[in-house]
């Protein structure tokens, strides 16, 4: 198994806030990762981090073992990571249909041939994805229309266009009513195992359903790494986070 991701020691500070030290992550094509920890962790500096919104203060990021450490979040996506966000990046006056053929238009590789050829090849793709994520019943539709799950889904299908190695899915259920969860469950389980999964995710839940495994953010800080069962079994992880809930 090769890796797929690496975070070396980052640290990322704004002023004199720590909002990451010296956390070291090692994520392995295929695997699905999640991120959890209290609100205030550093979840999301980190996810930001990763993706190239933020440059860490110190420390490097490597994507299959190159450095890609400062670089912005369009050259990340160049280099096969795409992510999704807590809250919805879309055109909601445009329909789903044409959210997706513009993600499509832009994907890393492009479409060879006649301009003719390109646009079916832009198509095909483009109902190919909504027929992934469930919505190419609603292609015509409005995104301002559409449910608040189905937005959600709609996102996953915008990262998906752009062909990723690795995706970041940045709360995936959040807001979302049980049904809407269970459905992005479902369409996160049936990824292919091509695409590396990194997700911050706050319903354990979701992440002990999907999680290979687990990392735990505190203060900035890894205070465990492990599988499923041994974070449900950490005394510490269990004192800071998540509580008896969740413990055998």
């Amino acid at each position: 198994m090769t890796e797929a991701l690496r975070a070396a020691k980052v640290s990322k500070s704004f002023g004199r806030f720590q909002a990451l030290k010296d956390v070291d992550l090692v994520v392995m094509q295929g695997e699905r990762r999640a991120i959890i920890g209290p609100n205030g962790a550093g979840k999301s500096t980190l996810f930001n981090v990763i993706a190239g919104q933020f440059p860490p203060s110190s420390g490097a990021i490597y994507l299959a073992g190159r450095p890609t450490t400062g670089l912005r979040p369009d050259q990340m996506w160049s280099h096969g990571l795409t992510r999704t966000f807590q809250r919805n990046q879309l055109f909601q006056g445009l329909s789903v249909w044409d959210n997706v053929a513009l993600a499509c238009a832009a994907t890393r590789d492009g479409h060879r041939g006649s301009d003719a050829a390109r646009r079916r090849a832009s198509e095909e793709k483009s109902a190919e994805i909504l027929r992934r994520v469930h919505l190419l019943d609603h292609a015509r539709t409005i995104v301002r229309n559409l449910a608040y799950g189905a937005q959600r889904q709609l996102e996953l299908a915008l990262a998906l266009a752009g062909e990723p190695n690795i995706l970041l899915l940045d709360e995936p259920t959040a807001g979302m009513s049980p049904a809407e969860t269970e459905a992005m469950l479902a369409l996160m389980s049936v990824l292919s195992r091509d695409i590396t999964l990194l997700i911050v995710e706050h319903d354990m839940d979701v992440v002990f359903s999907i999680a290979d495994s687990i990392t735990v953010l505190h203060l900035g800080e890894v205070l465990a790494a492990g599988t499923p069962q041994e974070i449900r079994n950490n005394e510490k992880v269990v004192e800071v986070y998540m509580g008896r809930r969740h413990h055998p």
